[in-house]
């Protein structure tokens, strides 16, 4: 539980006592490609530690088309986290791109020590600040940089994305298409 203590610690120095607590309420689960972590539709019980592999969030249109939300690499938190909060029904599924080893932890033990526990309620505040700003970024990204910006920093953040994900699903992510994703790739590679 090294890598759990570890990865609590970066996020918010926590005493030994809190991470104990929490240790109690984690599981760990290895999921296969293409496994469902949460399902469009179905409420949700555990938010996850990804601590290799990748996992997306997505929606899926009417027409059957996929639109990436978010990619999840390690060391990130992961989970239908809206539907957690709200006790309703999950407005995204989240996959296994690839296979996965994840710590599972469930939401509501997980509230309930957050009631108890004020190092764990501060880790929990940090937690969220954390990801408000990486959803701010990823708005700020899809407004102010072009299509090729977008890519080039998903390069910087995940450099063998290629090697680890179809390309059609890296296109989805940075909100285009395949097409336009190989004539970036191929104006990129030529320099």
């Amino acid at each position: 539980m090294k890598f759990l203590t570890d990865f609590i610690n970066s996020i918010e120095k926590t005493p030994d006592v809190s991470i104990e607590k929490l240790l109690t309420i984690i599981s760990y689960k290895e999921f296969k490609k293409g496994d469902s972590i949460a399902k469009l539709g179905e409420i949700p019980s555990d938010v996850y530690v990804l601590k290799s592999g990748v996992i997306r969030s997505f929606f899926t249109d009417e027409k059957g088309k996929e639109y990436i939300r978010n990619l999840f690499i390690p060391v990130k938190t992961t989970g239908a986290l809206g539907a957690l909060i709200l006790n309703k029904p999950s407005r995204l599924s989240y996959d296994c791109l690839t296979e996965c080893k994840v710590y599972s932890i469930n939401f509501n033990k997980f509230k309930k020590l957050t009631k108890e526990d004020k190092a764990i309620s501060n880790l929990y505040s940090t937690i969220l600040e954390y990801i408000f700003l990486t959803l701010e970024s990823k708005i700020y990204d899809l407004s102010v940089l072009n299509a090729t910006e977008r890519y080039l920093k998903l390069k910087k953040q995940i450099p063998d994305i290629e090697h680890l994900i179809p390309q059609y699903h890296i296109a989805s992510y940075l909100n285009i298409t395949p097409v336009q994703l190989s004539r970036i790739r191929k104006e990129i590679y030529s320099k």
